[in-house]
Formats: C-alpha cells, sequence, structure tokens
C-alpha cells in the first residue's frame, strides 16, 4: 500500500513525462544536423536534448503549482533518460554515479546560463553560449542561426496558454537555416 503511493504517477509526473517526449522529439529533428550542422554525435545530442528541455523548463518557471510539479516531472524524466542511455551505452553500475553527477553538474551549468540569457534578452551571450556547448567553438554562424531559432521557440512557448504546455501541446517554430 505504501509503495503504491510512493511510486505514484500524479498529474505532474505524466504531464513532466509528455513534456520529455515532446522536447526531445523536437530535438531529434533531422534539420538541426543536416541544416544547422548540430554534431550528430551524443554530445551534439545531449546538447540538442538539454536545451529544448530548458526552454520548456523556462516556459514553466513561476507560473503555480502544477507548473512546478510538471517541471520537475519533466525533470526527472530527463535524469532518468540519461542513466537509461548510459547503462545503454555499456558504462557500469559503479560509474554510472559519477558520470550522473557530471551529467547533472553540465545540465545546471547550461540551464542557469540559458535562463540567464533568455531573461536578461541577451543575444550575444546566448549565440556565444551555443557556440560554446553545441558547436564547440566550431561553427559561428550555426551558432547565430541556432540562437535565432531558440529565441523564436522562447517567445512561441510564452505564447500558449499554461494548460496546453502543461498537456503538452507544444508549437515549435521552424529550424531555419
Amino acid at each position: 500500500m505504501i509503495f503504491d503511493r510512493l511510486f505514484k504517477r500524479g498529474p505532474g509526473r505524466l504531464n513532466g513525462e509528455a513534456l520529455y517526449q515532446v522536447a526531445i522529439d523536437q530535438a531529434r529533428q533531422p534539420s538541426f544536423y543536416t541544416d544547422l550542422r548540430a554534431p550528430d554525435t551524443v554530445e551534439g545530442r545531449f546538447e540538442l536534448y538539454t536545451l529544448h528541455v530548458v526552454l520548456v523548463l523556462h516556459r514553466l518557471k513561476g507560473q503555480g503549482a502544477a507548473a512546478a510539479e510538471t517541471a520537475q516531472g519533466l525533470f526527472d524524466a530527463y535524469v532518468q533518460a540519461l542513466d537509461d542511455a548510459l547503462r545503454e551505452m555499456g558504462v557500469g553500475d559503479l560509474t554510472v554515479g559519477k558520470k550522473m553527477r557530471k551529467l547533472g553538474e553540465a545540465f545546471y551549468g547550461r540551464a542557469k546560463a540559458y535562463q540567464a540569457a533568455l531573461e536578461d534578452g541577451d543575444r550575444d551571450s546566448l549565440a556565444a553560449l551555443i557556440g560554446r556547448t553545441i558547436y564547440a567553438g566550431q561553427n559561428d554562424s550555426a551558432a547565430d542561426q541556432l540562437a535565432d531559432y531558440v529565441e523564436r521557440g522562447a517567445a512561441l512557448l510564452a505564447s500558449e496558454p499554461l494548460d496546453d504546455v502543461l498537456a503538452a501541446r507544444l508549437i515549435w517554430p521552424e529550424i531555419v537555416a
């Protein structure tokens, strides 16, 4: 009985899992890798997944209890997917914890930097951050194009009714090179 309550998947968790799937589906769009030349590597995919999760978290920030619960569910789904991916890649149980800590630190650092750039409306900082993280300093023009996408994405998400966001009905901007 107690385990049923502990592991019950409430609306926040279910909404978070659905939002995670929508964010990841968007991050997997081939245009990111072909048109915007994001690296199609484990690291490149991690960066695009993180970027999209952060965009959704940014939209949910400060929107009340249901949004906070959903944001936690989204983050939990993201962390669980990272853990699952490490295990699928053959990382042993003894090192998963260390790798997850590094990935968690990377996520928090990126989330903080993306949030600051989006809240300040600092396009140059956003493009520089994208250049450093996603493109590893290799493609400034693509970083600028992806920064445009991120700004449009944040604006679109901000304009969507909260109920639609909580129900994982998101509209993403067109990916333009």
